[in-house]
């Protein structure tokens, strides 16, 4: 499965974190480097949320309104939690 580097990093902090429940304060540490407005920033996030949600890596929660979700924290699912450890955790070898 192709992930953006920020799906990686919304990945890796929800699989570090003992709840595995992050906020989007913590996602948006991921553009404290790089320079880049904040609208487009909060843009950037929430699509890579969505498109998460989609392929059921993360559930969303936050409020509904008319015409829009305003998601507010993301936490893994069994298939995110699969595919984190997968990614992130390194192997051990055999002794031989």
């Amino acid at each position: 499965m192709k992930l953006s580097s920020l799906q990686k990093y919304i990945l890796k902090q929800c699989y570090n974190n003992t709840g595995f429940k992050i906020g989007k304060n913590v996602i948006e540490n991921f553009y404290s480097s790089k320079a880049i407005k904040a609208k487009s920033m909060v843009g950037d996030i929430t699509k890579s949320v969505e498109r998460m949600i989609v392929k059921e890596l993360v559930v969303g929660f936050g409020t509904k309104t008319a015409k829009k979700w305003y998601i507010r924290e993301v936490m893994l699912t069994p298939k995110g939690k699969h595919l984190a450890r997968e990614t992130f955790v390194q192997q051990k070898l055999p002794k031989i």
